[in-house]
């Protein structure tokens, strides 16, 4: 049976598409001979014509997704697109060598393990970029004699 038509003008009642209308099988003979609008809106009203629902977006392939970044995965280079500099520009990265080698030095002076002339030294090499990090420092000191303590140990 061909229920083009009845399809069309329910789906214009529902204000829905045309996919979305639901006929009940066992009623399809009734649907047929629904001709005028008037027709279908009766069979909508007893509940052989429905507007089935709207279907959403699955969202937990996200939330997978989005747990797997969370452990640092996802991160190789097939997903990056920015240049190495976009995802963490060069200031923000020096900043993060820079300030716990700053925070070693002044540790250092405070404690009395180095002089402030040492201090100044190192400090105007930290800028100039000389230590990755504070192992780094602490290994120059010991190897140029500037930290006895550590030299013992």
């Amino acid at each position: 049976m061909d229920l083009k038509n009845q399809k069309r003008m329910a789906a214009e009642i529902l204000k829905c598409g045309e996919n979305r209308v639901w006929i009940d099988p066992d009623k399809i003979e009734d649907v047929a001979e629904c001709i005028t609008r008037a027709d279908v809106r009766t069979a909508i009203a007893s509940g052989v014509i429905k507007a089935k629902p709207k279907s959403g977006t699955s969202y937990g392939r996200i939330r997978y997704a989005k747990g797997q970044k969370a452990k640092g995965k996802r991160k190789g280079p097939g997903s990056r697109k920015g240049t190495d500099n976009a995802r963490v520009p060069d200031k923000r990265r020096w900043i993060s060598t820079i300030r716990p080698i700053r925070e070693e030095l002044k540790q250092l002076r405070a404690d009395g393990k180095i002089t402030p002339s040492a201090y100044r030294l190192y400090y105007r090499r930290a800028k100039g970029g000389v230590y990755k990090n504070r192992r780094n420092l602490r290994m120059h000191m010991i190897n140029a004699g500037h930290l006895k303590e550590e030299e013992e140990n």
